[in-house]
């Protein structure tokens, strides 16, 4: 752990826990993780920048199927690449830690595939068919779905949630911070 710990000066670490969810033994921690993704690339240089393929090979992002969106959400390049930077906040954000307006935050822009700040019905297509993988739906079974989700979420009836729509719906959900949740 001193190897890891090396890379990273107190100052360093200091900012990282204020930025974050975690302690800075979770930093450490997540740095490890990070590490093991590609130590060749990763152990020499604290600033490296992985492929969405090496991010992906994280475990618990490799069974999501929001994976690759989730990587394309954190990364602070277009290409989906991350630094480790871009992983930590990743992390923190899925940490048991981070409020629950966070989570829903970020699901919201996971959720939100063309990015214009409302989940249409072509992001919510794209919803179902990712949670609904290989056991795919017909188009009207799909179709039936989202008219009974805007029913019961879209308040002012304006064809697709809002934020705020979306928000009230992760409130309302029991299960919302156990599902939005990766393990370090």
């Amino acid at each position: 752990m001193g190897q890891t710990k090396s890379q990273f000066s107190d100052d360093e670490l200091q900012d990282y826990q204020d930025l974050t969810y975690f302690s800075k033994k979770e930093v450490l921690h997540a740095h490890k993780k990070f590490k093991a993704l590609a130590p060749e690339k990763v152990g020499h240089n604290k600033n490296a920048k992985l492929p969405v393929a090496k991010i992906l090979q994280y475990p618990e992002l490799s069974v999501n199927p929001f994976g690759e969106r989730i990587c394309e959400v954190f990364s602070s390049s277009h290409d989906g690449d991350c630094t480790f930077e871009d992983f930590l906040d990743m992390m923190s954000v899925f940490s048991e830690g981070a409020p629950k307006s966070v989570k829903a935050e970020h699901a919201f822009r996971i959720f939100d595939f063309d990015g214009d700040d409302m989940l249409g019905v072509s992001d919510l297509k794209k919803v179902i068919n990712k949670l609904t993988g290989e056991h795919k739906l017909n188009d009207n079974e799909i179709n039936m779905l989202i008219e009974n989700i805007l029913e019961e979420a879209d308040f002012d009836d304006d064809g697709s949630l809002s934020f705020a729509e979306f928000e009230h719906i992760t409130d309302k959900s029991s299960d919302f911070l156990n599902a939005f949740r990766i393990r370090l």
